[in-house]
C-alpha cells in the first residue's frame, strides 16, 4: 500500500472510491485539494451565520458539501452535513455556531491532510 493511500484512509476517507473521481491520479487530487483552501465558502459561511443570513448560509454549506464529499473528505463532509439540513429546514439556529466550529476544525484537519500528503510525496 502506498503512502499516500495509507495517509488519506488515516484520515479517515475512502481511497478507492475517491481515486475514481480522479482517475487514480494522486497529484491531480492533491493539485485539488490546493484549490479547496482558495475556495471562500467556509469564510461566506461564517459571514452568513454572523448576520443570521440563513439563506445565504445554506447556500454556502450546501456548495461546500458538494465540494468536500467530491474530495472524500469524509470527517469534514460529516461535518458540513450537519448544519447544511438544520440550515435547509431553519431548525436550531442556536446550534449553528457550534457546528460551524465544528466544520472549522475539520477544515484544519483537513489541511493537514493536505500537508501531510504533500510530505509522503
Amino acid at each position: 500500500m502506498g503512502e499516500f493511500r495509507k495517509i488519506f484512509e488515516a484520515y479517515g476517507a475512502d481511497y478507492n472510491s475517491t481515486m475514481a473521481r480522479f482517475m487514480g491520479n494522486e497529484a491531480m487530487y492533491v493539485k485539488f485539494l490546493d484549490m479547496l483552501f482558495k475556495d471562500d465558502n467556509l469564510e461566506k459561511l461564517g459571514t452568513a451565520l454572523g448576520q443570521q443570513d440563513y439563506e445565504a448560509a445554506f447556500a454556502a454549506a450546501h456548495t461546500l458539501k458538494g465540494v468536500v464529499g467530491n474530495m472524500g473528505l469524509t470527517p469534514l463532509f460529516n461535518a458540513v452535513c450537519a448544519i447544511v439540513e438544520p440550515l435547509r429546514n431553519g431548525k436550531d439556529p442556536d446550534g449553528y455556531t457550534a457546528l460551524y466550529q465544528i466544520i472549522r476544525s475539520e477544515f484544519l484537519r483537513a489541511d493537514e491532510l493536505r500537508a501531510t500528503l504533500k510530505e509522503g510525496r
